[in-house]
């Protein structure tokens, strides 16, 4: 896998035939499905009425966001430029060994994409994975938060250990659980292990247990199969649903008044970023995975702690003072609980506002263009992602609209996000 990587750099569960099942069908009109996250989101939002959406602090901070995106050409490409990355070689080939690999690497990151803060937040003995700058800098670095997973993975590759084969990882005999935990262990002089460990081995089996009894033991043949059930003409919403319905551990709902409420945070993230992954240069280039368009536009933000924080530093959220009282005491919020579900579905409604004002601001371009320059919910969620961790670590500040103090994330202890 060393040598792979160096050239981009020049459960119990019936898996067989579940791509056969007809998929969810929520329409607004003959032609376009709805995603449920949208409806449920809506529903959470005013049920749970806690968060607040700030109509004035969404139109103020989504011209800000529509300028800062434009000025610093923040597309899906951007998504390449991230140093941890691994990137598909183009031009695309299906037969190419390396994007089979990298489509590996985007599942299982997906699949463990959750529960990263820190009890020890603000302190240097937190949980954090020494690796380097990047795959093209050598020099020692610590990753903390999301980063530590990326770079524990990225480790164990650069040591030609195959940890993102679904093949190896899925098999106790060849990827024992004692190697799981060296594999996340922590740098030197940090007090915390990585947060879930165990969950995070059973999410490895289930998955890698299906991708191996179902689809040939790879990501890249899960999508095969989905495109071959969609005649090629499968979209990133209809991914997420099979995604949903295949994976228990990508499931991610609640049950609200006896309604279903789809949040989805990581069966939505997992098909963004093969999206960004690989998005072609061209923009008006067909998708290599998604040869009829992906439709990106249908996904919604991928509600999880960090997102929520910098809305209502925006001022695109609004808190109630109680709510505030237990984000700054560190209490911790249930999994479903009505303020964590509210946190959630709030954002979900919030950027959906902000990118319809940035839809307006650039003209009402149309719903389904798939241009570099289209304004996805994806894409906002990916560079407000971007902007908290760069006001986190000090390296920006918002200017030119008011802020609120940066209040600290919400704590929940959870599989989903």
């Amino acid at each position: 896998m060393a040598n792979i990587v160096a050239a981009t750099l020049s459960t119990d569960s019936d898996t067989g035939a579940l791509l056969n099942e007809k998929p969810f069908e929520f329409w607004i009109d003959d032609s376009r499905p709805q995603n449920p996250v949208v409806e449920g989101a809506e529903f959470a939002y005013q049920k749970t009425n806690i968060v607040r959406v700030n109509d004035e602090g969404v139109k103020r901070a989504a011209k800000h966001i529509h300028d800062k995106m434009r000025l610093e050409a923040y597309t899906p490409r951007s998504w390449r430029t991230h140093p941890l990355h691994i990137c598909p070689l183009e031009p695309y080939s299906a037969a190419e060994p390396l994007n089979k690999a990298c489509l590996n690497w985007i599942f299982l990151i997906s699949a463990l994409n959750f529960s990263f803060w820190s009890e020890r937040e603000g302190h240097p003995d937190r949980y954090g994975v020494m690796w380097q700058e990047g795959w093209a800098s050598p020099k020692p670095a610590l990753w903390t938060g999301y980063w530590s997973l990326v770079a524990s993975l990225n480790r164990a590759l650069q040591d030609d250990i195959p940890i993102t084969d679904p093949n190896f990882y899925a098999s106790e005999t060849l990827c024992p659980d004692s190697l799981i935990e060296h594999i996340f262990r922590p740098a030197e002089g940090c007090s915390e292990t990585v947060p879930l460990l165990p969950q995070r081995i059973a999410v490895m089996r289930e998955v890698g247990f299906i991708l191996c009894h179902g689809y040939g033991g790879s990501f890249q043949g899960f999508l095969d199969e989905f495109q071959r059930q969609h005649n090629d003409e499968g979209t990133a919403l209809d991914l997420v649903h099979i995604v949903a319905q295949t994976f228990p551990s990508f499931r991610d709902e609640v049950y609200l008044d006896g309604r279903k409420v789809c949040l989805w945070k990581r069966a939505q993230i997992l098909v963004a970023e093969t999206w960004a992954a690989f998005y072609p240069a061209a923009p008006d280039a067909a998708h290599p995975l998604f040869p009829h368009g992906p439709a990106i536009h249908q996904l919604t933000m991928f509600a999880d702690y960090r997102v929520p924080q910098i809305l209502h530093h925006l001022r695109i959220l609004a808190y109630p003072p109680s709510l505030v009282q237990l984000l700054r005491a560190g209490t911790l919020l249930p999994p479903g609980s009505p303020e964590e579900l509210s946190l959630r579905a709030a954002s979900i409604v919030a950027v959906e506002r902000v990118r319809a004002e940035m839809l307006a601001l650039q003209g009402a371009e149309p719903a389904d263009s798939e241009s570099g320059g289209a304004v996805s919910s994806v894409l906002i969620d990916f560079y407000l992602w971007d902007l908290a961790k760069r006001v986190e670590r000090g390296e920006e500040r918002i200017e030119g609209i008011k802020t609120a103090d940066m209040v600290p994330t919400h704590r929940t202890r959870s599989i989903w996000y």
